[in-house]
């Protein structure tokens, strides 16, 4: 029963995110889907929630929904139309409105569950997958991909995130490159430090070329 909710949960995200050009695709929930399995077995949490929180977490961002309550009356909508079982809805919902970055201002993932889901998201934004959403996200916002006279922003609220002039570029000092140290889980852990120090190689390689030097 779980594998058909399963199922079923993805053709309604891919349905709802096939034309999404901003980052937030189906292919971005796809992989976030398989890096929460994959963590969820090396950390004992519980899979069904892991993948159902998995593929749900963007039909309630803003950036989706419009706003963040209309996402998640969605997503309760169609967990109560195929039928999930309370206490699981409650659990998939509660990490969902938690979990995202909204500018670093965001409290502890309170379950090892909240945890994976949230490691497997902040995966699919480092790496060499992270750099090439960073430049769609900033297409899709009409931001340009460097400018050294934008500053990076060292502090900023939810709304000063989500809306202020930035780079493509500066999303690599405002988040990308603060995200290693926010994993949850040991086996997260791992993986970003791989896809961290590709940050760093990609940045190095950048300035050289930006500068005539590469």
């Amino acid at each position: 029963m779980s594998q058909l909710m399963i199922e079923k949960t993805e053709v309604f995200v891919k349905e709802k995110l096939k034309d999404e050009s901003s980052g937030h695709d189906w292919y971005h929930i796809y992989r976030v889907k398989k890096l929460a399995e994959n963590i969820a077995e090396q950390e004992g949490a519980d899979h069904f929630i892991c993948v159902m929180a998995a593929l749900l977490h963007d039909i309630a961002d803003e950036k989706i929904a419009g706003t963040e309550e209309k996402g998640l009356q969605e997503v309760r909508l169609w967990l109560e139309s195929i039928a999930v079982e309370n206490q699981y809805l409650e659990q998939i919902i509660s990490i969902i409105s938690t979990m995202s970055f909204k500018g670093g201002n965001q409290s502890a993932m309170q379950t090892l569950e909240g945890q994976v889901v949230q490691d497997a998201d902040r995966l699919d934004a480092i790496g060499a997958i992270g750099i090439g959403r960073t430049f769609a996200y900033s297409g899709a916002k009409g931001q340009l991909m460097y400018d050294p006279e934008i500053p990076v922003r060292e502090k900023m609220t939810k709304d000063q995130y989500r809306n202020e002039k930035s780079t493509a570029v500066n999303h690599f000092y405002e988040k990308l490159l603060k995200l290693k140290n926010t994993m949850n889980t040991t086996y997260a852990k791992k993986l970003a430090n791989e896809r961290h120090a590709f940050l760093e190689s990609f940045l190095e390689q950048f300035f050289g070329e930006w500068e005539g030097k590469k």
